[in-house]
């Protein structure tokens, strides 16, 4: 049967999986930003040069692992949702190095086409520079069709998880299935925007309580952050990836089982 996509139900059923997963999410989510922090203490400290070649090596290698950190959570999130009543094995949340691999060209890809975008937009803004109405209307333009892309494309990543599919083949359905649900999509992208926003305001409350002073504000900051991170992360992913599935189900001649997760 069809499954018309609907918003209300996306966050509905995205915060039954939160509620249900919390604590292995906010686990997995410490984790990755432990091993982030040692990745960078080893960066800054060990592999330690000043020529272009180790520049590149230590960027490529935290790439590398940022790239595996981040699609393990995302099949971590599609195991816990796909085998909630099953048990599952470790090395189910494992990606495949073709997965990174392909997760990194995609990540340059788009690198390349901000370069060339940044650079387009350069060229025109000296062009117009004196025109402050038409140049207006072109940054308004220019952040619509950034904007556009990456909300068409969002659920590439996604794609190549859960169907272990190529760059290309990853772009092709993403766009596929946000054909016309572009404006239900970035009333999504909003309230996740908006969630972010919000779980920050208790963060700065606390700061200001505590009232510490100018020799500890950076370190308490940072704590903050750590904590707004943990929490805040776990919701976003498990909302992105309730998306995308229930994106699928909307296209296909299936029972939405997920929809039936309470």
């Amino acid at each position: 049967m069809y499954h018309q996509f609907s918003v209300a139900e996306t966050v509905k059923t995205a915060w039954n999986v939160l509620k249900k997963n919390f604590i292995p999410l906010i686990v997995y989510s410490a984790i990755s930003l432990f091993i982030n922090g040692v990745v960078d203490f080893f960066n800054a400290f060990i592999f330690v040069g000043d020529d272009k070649l180790s520049l590149i090596i230590t960027t490529l290698i935290k790439m590398l692992i940022q790239s595996y950190l981040a699609l393990s959570f995302y099949k971590l999130i599609l195991t816990l949702i796909d085998k909630e009543y099953y048990e599952f094995d470790f090395r189910d949340i494992l990606p495949s190095f073709k997965m990174t691999f392909n997760f990194i060209l995609i990540a340059f890809s788009y690198a390349i086409l901000v370069a060339i975008l940044l650079f387009i937009n350069l060229l025109i803004e000296r062009s117009i520079a004196n025109y402050d109405t038409i140049l207006l209307i072109f940054r308004i333009g220019e952040l619509g069709l950034i904007l556009y892309l990456l909300l068409r494309s969002i659920f590439c990543v996604c794609f190549i998880v859960d169907d272990d599919s190529t760059p290309y083949e990853s772009l092709k359905q993403s766009f596929a299935i946000t054909q016309d649900t572009f404006f239900k999509t970035l009333l999504l992208l909003l309230i996740i925007i908006a969630f972010m926003i919000a779980a920050l305001i208790p963060i700065f409350i606390v700061v200001r309580i505590l009232n510490v002073d100018e020799s500890k504000s950076d370190y308490i900051q940072e704590l903050m952050f750590y904590c707004w991170f943990i929490f805040t992360f776990p919701a976003v992913q498990v909302l992105i990836m309730v998306t995308y599935r229930k994106l699928v189900y909307s296209h296909l001649d299936v029972d939405d089982d997920i929809a039936e997760t309470n």
